[in-house]
């Protein structure tokens, strides 16, 4: 138990560490940077022995130098590995140092995948074996032949291991940014389907009372020099509800028109039997929005309500609507709790994106975001006449 306490500890630690590499330092230029620097830092303490050894190097300022530069290949390690890992050879044949080999067979196996980590590692020992039955190398140093490989071989497999989990991380991380990105879109497409049929719904009523009207009018003008212009008009309203009909996508048996401001009360009722109370506050004249208008501040405070329940049960929400020099502007302000709750809510995480194109749908402008404790959702339209 104290071992697997001491695992997420540990665990917790480096995802904490991690994090604040990433917030402080960037990626990924500065990782590199980071990366390039440590493994100099590494084999800057293989310094005086490398300047006293027989390696054609003769002070330690040229041995610095000579690590430096070979270090500083893996700032481009990202793009090509291949170039750290071939001077890695290098410095493992001439100056029998194994830290930058073993960064850069990390790098490969993390940006170039399995297989050319295995193969990298594979053909690092093979080298090294080589190297190691050349006339010249350090026998006092390295040992048998069994005991070199039990050096060589652990720490490539252990470097290769790791690049390997990283690169599976990464591909993770991808597909996960992918799919994050993938619902967004498909949120927006279901909002941009629903508000199609919102026009179709407001629009084609419209049309329809449109026509009726101009054929009660064309009867009653029978036989006056204007009765055909009635019926020209009937006929065009006609044909606008056809055309509006081919190009809206139509909807299922379900799909009901989007309710406008007359459906707040009912939502502020359901979410207070859910324990969160619910302030409307809305102006006499935002009642006379029109259909679309109403639709989508309906559907904003729809949503505001459900991310409220799901990320702040029983706190407060307070909907403001007001209608002043021509714009009409909802806000949904909720109190966020002190901490987090004890369970992550389900979330799909595509409710701001639909919100926001609902607003953007009809020319209006949304913001989303926290402040001073509270999450606050804004939204502003044109108040003007229409549909």
């Amino acid at each position: 138990m104290h071992i697997r306490s001491a695992l997420a500890a540990f665990s917790g630690w480096a995802d904490s560490g991690r994090r604040l590499v990433r917030r402080r330092l960037g990626r990924p230029r500065a990782l590199d940077v980071l990366t390039a620097l440590s493994c100099l830092a590494v084999m800057a303490l293989d310094v005086p022995g490398l300047a006293d050894a027989d390696n054609s190097l003769d002070s330690r300022l040229e041995a610095g130098l000579v690590l430096t530069v070979s270090s500083a290949t893996l700032l481009v390690r990202r793009r090509a590995p291949l170039l750290a890992y071939g001077v890695g050879l290098v410095l493992l044949g001439w100056l029998h140092e194994l830290t930058l080999v073993q960064f850069a067979l990390y790098s490969l196996a993390r940006f170039r995948g399995r297989r050319a980590g295995v193969v990298a590692g594979v053909a690092y020992v093979l080298v090294a074996y080589a190297l190691f039955n050349l006339p010249g190398w350090p026998v006092s140093r390295a040992g048998t032949p069994a005991e070199f490989l039990s050096l060589v071989v652990p720490i490539g497999a252990l470097a290769v291991g790791v690049g390997i989990a990283a690169n599976r991380q990464d591909l993770v991380r991808a597909l996960e940014r992918q799919r994050a990105t993938t619902a967004v879109l498909e949120a927006v497409q279901a909002e941009r389907a629903r508000v199609s049929g919102d026009v179709h719904d407001f629009v084609g009523r419209e049309l329809t009372l449109l026509t009726v009207r101009a054929e009660v009018l064309a009867r009653r003008a029978r036989g006056e020099p204007y009765e055909k212009d009635f019926e020209e008009l009937s006929e065009t309203a006609r044909r606008a509800h056809r055309v509006l009909n081919e190009i809206i996508v139509q909807r299922g048996s379900d799909g009901a028109p989007t309710p406008g401001l007359d459906g707040l009360a009912a939502l502020a009722e359901e979410s207070a039997r859910a324990g969160s109370e619910v302030g409307l506050d809305v102006d006499d004249a935002a009642l006379r929005l029109s259909p679309l208008r109403q639709a989508a501040v309906y559907r904003v405070v729809q949503e505001c309500l459900t991310n409220a329940a799901k990320h702040a049960p029983g706190r407060p929400v307070a909907v403001r609507i007001a209608v002043a020099d021509g714009l009409a502007r909802l806000t949904v302000t909720n109190a966020l709790p002190a901490s987090a709750p004890a369970r992550t809510p389900v979330s799909a995480g595509t409710g701001t994106a639909g919100m926001a194109e609902r607003v953007r749908s009809v020319g209006g402008t949304f913001e989303a975001g926290r402040r001073n404790g509270t999450y606050v959702v804004s939204a502003e339209l044109d108040a003007g006449s229409g549909v």
